[in-house]
C-alpha cells in the first residue's frame, strides 16, 4: 500500500500517515477488514470495534490511523477510485485500448470496469449503501467521475479522428460525459443483480455505448 490512501490534489482522511513498513501493513489489514464486513453486513451496522477484531489489531492501533468509520470509509472509497482510475488508464495509454477501434475500447473499458467491481465488492457495496448520506463521498466520486471523462474525452477524440469523424474537444468531453455517467450508473445497478442479470445488464451497457458512440459519430449526429 502507498504511503496514502487519497488520490492526488485530494486530503488524506488518514490522521496520521503509515510511514514504516508495519505501519502501512496494518491500514491495509483494517482496510481489508472494513471491505469484508462492509460487504457482508453493510456499512450501518459494522462498527469500529469489528474492524479493529477482524484486523487483528488493538482498537487504539486503528484510532491512530482513522478517527471514526467515516474516515475508513472515505479511505477506502479514494482508494478504489485511484485503482480504478489507474486500471483504465493503463488500458488506454499503454494497454489494447491504443490499438483498438474506438467501439472495441469503449466495450472492453466496460468489461474492464465491471471486472474491477466484481475484484472489489466494497466499492459498489459503500457507495451504494451509503452514497446519497455522505457528502464526502458524493465528492469522491464525482472527482473519480471527472478524471474518467478527461480520460475518454481524450481518446474519443484520437479514435474518432483516425477513423475519420473528427470531433472538437467540447464534442469528445460532451460524448465522453454521457458515457461515464450513464455507464457508471448501470454498472452501479448491475452490480447488486444476480448473476445471470448481472451478465445480461453489463452486455446491454456496452451495446447502450456502442449504439450512442454510433450515432454521434455518423454524418449528422452532433446535437443540435
Amino acid at each position: 500500500m502507498a504511503d496514502s490512501t487519497a488520490a492526488p490534489g485530494e486530503p488524506s482522511p488518514l490522521r496520521r500517515q503509515p510511514r514504516q513498513a508495519r505501519s502501512q501493513e496494518r491500514v491495509r489489514r483494517i482496510l481489508a477488514a472494513a471491505e469484508e464486513l462492509f460487504v457482508a453486513g453493510g456499512v450501518g451496522s459494522t462498527t469500529t470495534n469489528a474492524i479493529a477484531a477482524k484486523a487483528g489489531v488493538p482498537i487504539g492501533s486503528l484510532y491512530q490511523f482513522f478517527p471514526d468509520k467515516g474516515a475508513i470509509l472515505r479511505s477506502l472509497a479514494q482508494l478504489y477510485a485511484e485503482q480504478l482510475h489507474e486500471l483504465l488508464t493503463a488500458f488506454f495509454d499503454r494497454g489494447d485500448g491504443r490499438t483498438l477501434s474506438l467501439e472495441a475500447s469503449i466495450t472492453a473499458a466496460v468489461a474492464l470496469t465491471d471486472r474491477f467491481f466484481r475484484d472489489h465488492p466494497g466499492y459498489p457495496a459503500i457507495f451504494l449503501d451509503v452514497q446519497s448520506a455522505t457528502p464526502e463521498l458524493l465528492a469522491i466520486e464525482e472527482e473519480a467521475d471527472v478524471r474518467l471523462i478527461n480520460d475518454w474525452s481524450g481518446l474519443i477524440v484520437e479514435k474518432a479522428a483516425a477513423e475519420g469523424s473528427p470531433l472538437s474537444e467540447e464534442e469528445g468531453h460532451l460524448i465522453a460525459y454521457v458515457l461515464v455517467k450513464t455507464v457508471g450508473h448501470l454498472l452501479w445497478l448491475a452490480a447488486t443483480q444476480e448473476q445471470g442479470r448481472r451478465e445480461l445488464l453489463v452486455a446491454e451497457c456496452g451495446d447502450l455505448a456502442i449504439a450512442y458512440l454510433r450515432r454521434r459519430l455518423a454524418p449528422g449526429g452532433s446535437p443540435a
